[in-house]
């Protein structure tokens, strides 16, 4: 095994093999003098002012490589995009990878180069990482670990406890693209020109918060959809979200990706979506917001928020039909390792 073409165990053991793995895959892409120095910490300069956030996560996503992005990029967005979502400015991130023995070189270019323009788009930087290999068949390729950092800005301040009954819902764009876009990959399904909708948020969450009225929550709905994130605002907001069927944003390809597959498009992951909760006189104007923005261009109201009542499901969909169907959280494995 030539290890110019394919990562070896030795890649990952801390000698030559895993010098030259830095100096050539690594540290090109991720230029910036915090990881410029190669030691075993990011030494950062003082935070700015606000609260400091802090997230992490793995991504475990088959395939790898996708229409619209790739483990790298996924990777890069997801950590970006859950800061986002907080309210939080997006700053500094670190990037691990387990590798398994036999990987192509050229795909983990693909992971690194998607990476690093993921970080560009975002604004942020990859200060720190890690690299580990494990034998052959004991794992699958590849997978990320990543942390992010940011500060909060002083005076903002977001969260499910600030929904209140009025609030109108709002989502950035078209959902589902990005699961259905997997599961077509996985399957072998025709989507036409369907792409993830995978995209780094914080730029248009910021344009929202500076011009979009009183925005009380943010969402990015990953897994589970949007039924699973709304179902799980609702109960911790201690209210009902009623969604709206006729007002869904869903892309003709993901329709029809879901009948053939048996599949609720609410339930699919979208991965450059925001979901928006404010304040229902302000509805509009968040829209505008939104819709100013490259990644908010097909922004749309889809339910509201009604006070919560005992005996009544938190989340429920008003039907084309003039009827009211409950929607429940995610169950089973339907959709495993969309990110």
């Amino acid at each position: 095994m030539n290890a110019d073409t394919r990562i070896l165990l030795g890649h990952g053991a801390g000698g030559r093999l895993t010098h030259e793995l830095i100096a050539k895959s690594f540290v090109p892409h991720f230029d910036n003098p915090f990881l410029a120095t190669l030691s075993d910490s990011a030494l950062l300069p003082a935070l700015p002012a606000g609260r400091p956030a802090l997230t992490t996560d793995g991504f475990v996503v088959e395939p790898q490589v996708f229409a619209g992005g790739d483990l790298g990029y996924l990777s890069v967005c997801g950590t970006v995009n859950d800061l986002a979502v907080a309210g939080a400015r997006p700053l500094w991130l670190t990037w691990a990878l387990i590798l398994e023995e036999g990987l192509e070189r050229e795909l983990l270019d693909t992971f690194v180069r998607g990476a690093a323009r993921a970080a560009r788009e975002a604004g942020v930087a990859v200060v720190a990482g890690d690299t580990k290999v494990v034998p052959r068949g004991k794992g699958d390729r590849a997978y990320a670990v990543t942390s992010g950092l940011g500060v909060v800005p002083t005076g903002r301040d977001l969260g499910d406890r600030r929904i209140r009954p009025g609030d109108a819902v709002l989502v950035s764009g078209p959902l589902g693209d990005h699961g259905a876009t997997i599961l077509a990959a996985r399957h072998g399904i025709d989507a036409g020109d369907l792409r993830s909708d995978c995209a780094p948020l914080g730029s248009l969450v910021e344009a929202l918060l500076a011009d979009g009225g009183e925005v009380h929550a943010l969402h990015d709905p990953t897994r589970g959809g949007v039924a699973t994130t709304c179902y799980e605002t609702a109960r911790r907001a201690d209210v009902r979200i009623v969604l709206d069927e006729s007002d869904l944003p869903v892309r003709r390809e993901v329709r029809a990706t879901c009948e053939l597959l048996g599949l609720e498009p609410l339930y699919l992951a979208s991965e450059g979506r925001v979901l928006v909760w404010v304040a229902g006189r302000d509805a509009e104007r968040a829209l505008a917001a939104l819709r100013a923005h490259p990644l908010g261009r097909d922004a749309a109201r889809i339910g509201s928020v009604e006070a919560h009542s005992d005996g009544l499901a938190p989340l429920v969909l008003r039907t084309t039909i003039g009827g009211v169907r409950p929607l429940d959280m995610l169950s089973g494995l339907d959709l495993p390792r969309i990110c």
